[in-house]
C-alpha cells in the first residue's frame, strides 16, 4: 500500500482539494480529504487521442519513454504507416514491442492500406485482416478513413472493414479534410465518428454539430490548435487532443502537456481542458486509463503548477514510471524488419525532365501545414531539357517506388522548400513510404536517393560536398537506437537544412508529406503527380 499526497484536481466533481491518495495492487482504494497544504497537483494522466508513433522514428517503447515525461500515461496508435510497408508483420511489431512495457499503448486497425490506387505500396490489407484484428484486445478501433470517396461512393470493402468495426463494438476513426454539408453527413451517417484533419474553426464546428468528436492536433508538421481553440468553450465534451505525426526532437520538448499548457494560458475552463486531455479519449475509445476516481486504475502525474504543466513524476498502474528526473523503465530489444526490394541505384540522367510546354503544375507547400495549392510557372528550359528554378525557389522533386527492383522515377516541381544547393531525401513518405526526394540538382538528389537505396531506408541530406544519413532500418521508418541517439542525428540533419536554404520549421515532415495523396491539393505519387480535388492523376504541364 502506498499513500501519494498532493492537491487533488477532480475533473469528475469538478474540485480541487488537499489529499492523500491511497493505492493498493495497482487501484485507487480510498482518497481522503486532509486539512494538510501540499503545494503540487495530482491529475489524470494524459492520452494523446492519435498518433503514428512510426512518425517519431521511434519504437513505441522509446516513444513511450519520452512521453511519460510529460504526463502521458496512454495513446491510441494508429500503426497505418508501418502496415503500408510490412503488413500484419508491421502492426505486430509495434504491439508487441509496446507489450512489456508500463505506458498503455492501445491501437487501431489501418483502415486504408494502401491509402489510395493511384501509389504503389508494400502491403494491402483486407477487411477479413481487418475483422480479425478488430477482434484483438489491444485493438480499440478502426484506424482513420482516409478513403473517404469510398466512403461517398459506397464501395463495399470500404464498408465491410466499417462493419467490421460495428460488430465488435469498437468506433471508427475518421480523415475528411475540407469535407462538408452533404457529403460530411454521408460520411458521418457511415459510423465514422471522429476527425483530426480540421484546420478551420467552421469545419470543424459543422463536424461537431453533426455529431463528430473533433481531435484537436498539435504535431511536428500539422499545427491546428490556434485555429481549433475556441472548440473548448461551446463543445468541451466533444474535443480531444493528439499529435498525429510528432518529430523526435519535437516530442522531447512537450506532448500533450503542451497542448494543456497554451489551453489554459488562452484562458479556458481548467476542468474542461483536462476532460479534452484524458476523459474524452478515455470513454470515447472504452480503454482502461483512471480517471483518479476510488477504484480506478492509479494513472496520475504529479506537476509543480497548474499553468505549465511541467510534470514532476508520472504514476501508471500505481507504479512510479517518471520520478525525479528520470524514466524507471527500459526498451526492449527488437530484431528490425523491412521491405525494401530496390537494390539497383538511380543514375543522375534518370531524374531529368524533357518537355516542350511553356507552363507547368508547381506544388506549393507550406510551413507547418499537410495541405498544398496548385501554382502555375514558366520553368528554365534548355533544348527541351526543364529545370528547376533556384530564381523563384522552385526545386525539383522526385518520388521512386521502393518495392520494385526497376522503377521509373515520378518527378514534378515544387514551392517552398527553397533549397539552393543540395538536396533531401527520406524513406518517410505518407503513406506508401516509398522514396521521396526535393532538391535543386540531378546529381545531388541521385546521391541521397542512392544513400537510401544502399541502407534499406532513413533520411539523408547532401549540402552539395557530404552527405548526412540517419539509418531507419525498421521498416525505412523507425530507428533501432535509443532516442537520444536519433535525437541527436535528426537534429545535425535539421541543422544542415537550415544550411542549403531550406527555411521550413520541419522540412523533413512537410516532404514527407507531399506524397500523401488523401489530403488536397496537388501531390505526388510514384505513380505521378496527382490532383486530389479531382482525386486523380494528372500531368506536369498546364493543361490545355
Amino acid at each position: 500500500m502506498q499513500a501519494i499526497k498532493g492537491k487533488l484536481v477532480d475533473i469528475i466533481q469538478r474540485d480541487i482539494y488537499n489529499a492523500i491518495v491511497i493505492v493498493e495492487d495497482g487501484r485507487i482504494q480510498d482518497i481522503q480529504r486532509t486539512e494538510e497544504e501540499f503545494d503540487k497537483y495530482l491529475l489524470p494522466g494524459f492520452v494523446d487521442a492519435h498518433v503514428h508513433i512510426e512518425s517519431s522514428m521511434l519504437k513505441p517503447s522509446e516513444f513511450a519513454k519520452i512521453a511519460v515525461k510529460h504526463g502521458t500515461v496512454a495513446m491510441i496508435a494508429d500503426p497505418h504507416e508501418i502496415a503500408n510497408v510490412c503488413g500484419l508483420e508491421g502492426i505486430y511489431y509495434m504491439m508487441n514491442d509496446a507489450e512489456n512495457i508500463p505506458v498503455k499503448v492501445y491501437f487501431t486497425a489501418p483502415s486504408c492500406v494502401p491509402a489510395t490506387e493511384f501509389e504503389n505500396t508494400g502491403h494491402r490489407l483486407s477487411a477479413k485482416e481487418i475483422k480479425a484484428l478488430m477482434q484483438m484486445p489491444k485493438i480499440v478501433a478502426l484506424g482513420e478513413m482516409m478513403n473517404y470517396p469510398g466512403v461517398l461512393n459506397d464501395d463495399n470493402e470500404v464498408y465491410a472493414k466499417i462493419k467490421a468495426a460495428f460488430d465488435a463494438g469498437k468506433p471508427v476513426d475518421g480523415h475528411a479534410p475540407g469535407l462538408t454539408e452533404d457529403e460530411l453527413k454521408k460520411y458521418i451517417h457511415a459510423g465514422i465518428s471522429t476527425d483530426h484533419e480540421c484546420t478551420r474553426l467552421e469545419e470543424a464546428m459543422e463536424k461537431i454539430e453533426n455529431g463528430m468528436h473533433i481531435l484537436i492536433r498539435e504535431g511536428s508538421a500539422a499545427q491546428n490548435f490556434d485555429a481549433l481553440h475556441p472548440l473548448l468553450a461551446k463543445y468541451p465534451g466533444s474535443c480531444m487532443f493528439c499529435t498525429d505525426d510528432c518529430h523526435p526532437e519535437h516530442l522531447e520538448k512537450g506532448h500533450i502537456n503542451r497542448l494543456v499548457s497554451k489551453a489554459i494560458a488562452a484562458g479556458y475552463d481548467l476542468f474542461d481542458v483536462l476532460r479534452a486531455s484524458s476523459y474524452n479519449a478515455s470513454k470515447h475509445y472504452k480503454i482502461n486509463v483512471g480517471m483518479l476516481q476510488p477504484g480506478d486504475m492509479a494513472d496520475l502525474i504529479i506537476v509543480n503548477s497548474l499553468d505549465k504543466m511541467d510534470v514532476v513524476a508520472t504514476y501508471i498502474g500505481g507504479r512510479p514510471v517518471f520520478e525525479n528526473g528520470r524514466v524507471l523503465f527500459q526498451a526492449p530489444i527488437s530484431e528490425p524488419i523491412n521491405n525494401f526490394k530496390l537494390t539497383k541505384v538511380i543514375e543522375p540522367e534518370q531524374l531529368e525532365v524533357y518537355s516542350d510546354a511553356d507552363i507547368f503544375k508547381v506544388i506549393q507547400a507550406y510551413d507547418g501545414s499537410l495541405f498544398t495549392d496548385v501554382l502555375e510557372h514558366r520553368l528554365p528550359n534548355k533544348n527541351g531539357k526543364v529545370f528547376a528554378d533556384p530564381v523563384n525557389g522552385i526545386n525539383k522533386i522526385v518520388v521512386i517506388n521502393r518495392y520494385t527492383e526497376d522503377p521509373v522515377p515520378s518527378i514534378g516541381f515544387i514551392k517552398g522548400f527553397g533549397i539552393e544547393k543540395g538536396a533531401i531525401a527520406s524513406t518517410v513518405a505518407h503513406d506508401s513510404h516509398n522514396i521521396v526526394a526535393i532538391g535543386m540538382d540531378d546529381t545531388d538528389l541521385a546521391l541521397v536517393i542512392n544513400k537510401l537505396i544502399v541502407s534499406g531506408g532513413g533520411m539523408a541530406l547532401s549540402d552539395g560536398i557530404n552527405i548526412y544519413h540517419l539509418p531507419l532500418p525498421i521498416a525505412g521508418l523507425i530507428s533501432n537506437e535509443q532516442a537520444g541517439a536519433v535525437i541527436e542525428i535528426f537534429e545535425r540533419l535539421n541543422g544542415k537544412v537550415h544550411q542549403i536554404g531550406c527555411g521550413l520549421n520541419s522540412a523533413f515532415m512537410t516532404m514527407s508529406f507531399m506524397a500523401l495523396l488523401v489530403i488536397p491539393k496537388l501531390k505526388i505519387s510514384d505513380k505521378g503527380l496527382f490532383d486530389v480535388s479531382e482525386f486523380k492523376l494528372t500531368v506536369i504541364e498546364k493543361d490545355t
